[in-house]
């Protein structure tokens, strides 16, 4: 007979936004219930939280990600305080070098556009024409390029890996457990989840279940019964050093998507693959070096002119749990469903969403509203209801 365990919630996923979500319910005052955290993968060696480029922005093109960022980067700027255990403080090596949008003339008037919405929501972005770039970046190449969008502070990169432990030490000190197993089965009666079968024989009764289980999102909510548009696309990610001196690169977007960022005295780049060579992967972790050496390097070569002297360095893939319908994340409850949470499908999002997404979920769960941020506009029945909430700025 398998063992039966009872838990107020399970968060299936225990990586950034599983033990962001975890960390913040178990510090509610008004929550006192057992938590359960299913990772099954304890090294995280293949989660997206450590294979990710680990940055954080406000240039987005929908007004809900402008406040979710800008709530992360003042999370991640207090990290110390807010995550500190036994007087460990957290460091995370948080750079705010900026991101850099530039655009040709076909881009422009999305970029405009983009630019209304993030200073309305309090992003320190400015829009620059063609000398202003070159005055501030010497070493871009300018030829085609009409406006640029740079954030001035309040963007950059950090270390992924070290937030999600943070979260997780966090998590643990103040009583949540984690247990080292896979989610193979749900039961459900009506529309509350009553309990969840793992690969181990253990059985977990649970008072609400939380779905944040990044490329396993979409095959957790089939079990439970709801299908969601979520899709695992392998992306790349690679690196290198440069011969001469590119001083204070940001986080560029070049206008065919390829992405440069500095990493220490070396740098970091990818792109997203076009739609016909990009499929959904299961267990593909291999790195296809033409598609830097044919693709990437010769775009930012001609971006950045002291990129024809490189020497190519570390690689390596993850995945990014992309949702189709819109490529913003579905947060909130499962329509449908009493006690069915979901945080999927952040389309590379997930490690700057974490601290907003993590609080919102456990004001939701613990007291039935979001009350710091108001997250409804992520919420999962847009999708029953065919209201797309697009984000155009993804990279």
């Amino acid at each position: 007979m398998s063992e039966t365990s009872v838990y107020d919630v399970v968060i299936v996923g225990g990586a950034v936004t599983g033990s962001s979500v975890a960390c913040h319910l178990a510090a509610e005052p008004g929550f006192s219930g057992r938590i359960a955290v299913i990772e099954k993968d304890p090294s995280y060696q293949r989660c997206a939280s450590a294979l990710s480029a680990a940055s954080i922005r406000q240039q987005y093109s929908t007004a809900i990600n402008v406040a979710i960022s800008m709530y992360g980067i003042e999370f991640l700027r207090a990290i110390g305080d807010r995550l500190e255990v036994n007087g460990d403080r957290p460091e995370i090596g948080l750079v705010e070098q900026g991101y850099l949008f530039l655009a040709t003339e076909a881009g422009r008037d999305v970029l405009v556009e983009n630019h209304a919405v993030q200073i309305a929501g309090g992003a320190d972005v400015v829009l620059e024409d063609p000398a202003e770039l070159v005055a501030r970046f010497p070493w871009l190449n300018v030829e085609d390029i009409v406006a640029g969008s740079f954030g001035r502070s309040g963007e950059g990169w950090f270390d992924g890996y070290g937030l999600m432990q943070a979260f997780r030490r966090k998590a643990r000190s103040l009583g949540v457990d984690y247990l080292a197993d896979t989610a193979v089965s749900v039961s459900r009666e009506g529309d509350r989840i009553t309990g969840l079968g793992l690969a181990s024989g253990r059985t977990l009764s649970v008072g609400a279940l939380v779905n944040a289980a990044g490329g396993g999102g979409a095959a957790l909510a089939r079990a439970a019964g709801l299908d969601i548009p979520i899709h695992v696309k392998k992306r790349m990610i690679f690196t290198f050093s440069c011969a001469d001196r590119v001083e204070r690169c940001p986080l560029m977007i070049d206008p065919t998507g390829v992405y440069v960022r500095a990493d220490g005295r070396d740098f970091l780049c990818g792109w997203q693959p076009p739609e016909d060579q990009d499929p959904d992967v299961v267990d593909d972790f291999d790195v296809d070096y033409s598609f830097f050496e044919d693709g990437i390097w010769p775009i930012l070569a001609n971006r950045v002119p002291a990129f024809e002297r490189i020497r190519q360095k570390a690689a390596w893939a993850g995945y990014y749990d992309m949702n189709l319908f819109d490529h913003n994340a579905f947060v909130g409850q499962a329509p449908g469903y009493a006690n069915f949470y979901l945080a999927n499908g952040f389309s590379g999002h997930g490690l700057q969403q974490s601290p907003a997404v993590g609080r919102g979920l456990a004001e939701l769960i613990a007291d039935g509203q979001f009350r710091t941020l108001d997250l409804s506009p992520l919420s999962p029945a847009r999708m029953l209801e065919n209201r797309p909430l697009i984000e155009k700025n993804i990279v």
